[in-house]
């Protein structure tokens, strides 16, 4: 473990601020990614800036009927409350699909979106790694890529994006809210937050240095039937190999990929059209497997006509 320092931030404005006259600082609150990655020198942060007592760990009515998830809201609670599962049991499903019980306890809603890679190079810092250090190369190219992406990718990186919860803010058209430094704030929709990685793969997200996430928003429930269906190497503790977020109903028809792509991933020139095959061949154009992890292009054809028959 390298050396830090550590301060408490009062508000929103003061955590940006403190983070943005920092170049080597973060943000921490649950720590469930961050510190697990300072334990194998993959992050190294000089400054810590702790946000657990701003006060974002309330899930609040909107006048339009949407709800405002605050981003320290941790993943049991916002999975368990009633609001959730009601309008938006996509959201409730992909939580409880994810990480274990513990794990859950301490996760962050902004947190979740922020997850890092969980490609094996990437923790591996023996391997080259153009997310980790820039420029170094990609070792999963010619490596272990069974679990990796197959949508998105590029010669730089092919890391799949971790993230259950994302998938599902994906599928309801989340927007994503955040304080600068300065004090600006943006509304950022969840379709335009996450980056693919072409030249930049260590640029994961469009947050500038010291931008904090403060909510997320979801748009008035659209009823239908709600699907969240993760096939992992084993029930628990696991990261999906391809899953499928689905809502279908009231003339809507909506899907959201995970494990598949770099980042969750969704075509909704897709959802126009019918059949399990006919929406998953649109939605892999593109795809660049390796021939290790080709068996996701199945895979995804499979797991999706499973959803549309549970629905």
């Amino acid at each position: 473990m390298r050396a830090f320092t550590y301060t408490r931030a009062a508000t929103p404005h003061e955590a940006a601020a403190a983070v943005a006259a920092h170049p080597g600082a973060k943000f921490v609150a649950g720590g469930t990614n961050l510190l697990d990655l300072m334990k194998v020198d993959v992050e190294k942060p000089t400054h810590l800036i702790d946000i657990n007592r701003l006060g974002l760990d309330r899930i609040e009515p909107l006048a339009d009927g949407g709800l405002r998830i605050g981003a320290l809201v941790r993943n049991t609670d916002l999975a368990a409350d009633s609001r959730v599962i009601a309008g938006w049991p996509v959201l409730t499903r992909a939580l409880l699909a994810g990480a274990s019980g513990q794990l859950r306890n301490k996760a962050t809603t902004a947190g979740n979106l922020l997850q890092r890679s969980r490609c094996p190079y990437f923790y591996d810092t023996t391997k080259p790694c153009n997310k980790r250090d820039p420029g170094t190369g990609c070792a999963a190219l010619g490596g272990f890529s069974r679990n990796l992406a197959v949508l998105g990718v590029s010669d730089m990186c092919i890391s799949q994006h971790p993230s259950d919860m994302a998938v599902a803010m994906r599928v309801l058209d989340a927007t994503v809210e955040t304080v600068a430094a300065d004090g600006a704030t943006r509304s950022i929709p969840i379709a335009e937050f996450h980056t693919l990685p072409g030249a930049t793969p260590h640029i994961e997200n469009v947050l500038g240095h010291g931008e904090l996430i403060t909510a997320v928003t979801l748009p008035r429930p659209i009823g239908g039937t709600h699907v969240y269906r993760k096939v992992r190497d084993r029930a628990s503790y696991a990261f999906a190999v391809v899953s499928v977020a689905m809502i279908r109903g009231n003339g809507i028809q909506r899907f959201a990929f995970g494990g598949i792509g770099t980042r969750p991933w969704r075509v909704e020139q897709a959802e126009r059209l019918s059949g399990a095959e006919a929406i998953a061949e649109r939605v892999l154009v593109g795809a660049r497997p390796t021939t290790q992890n080709r068996f996701k292009l199945a895979l995804t054809r499979r797991t999706l006509a499973a959803v549309l028959d549970q629905a």
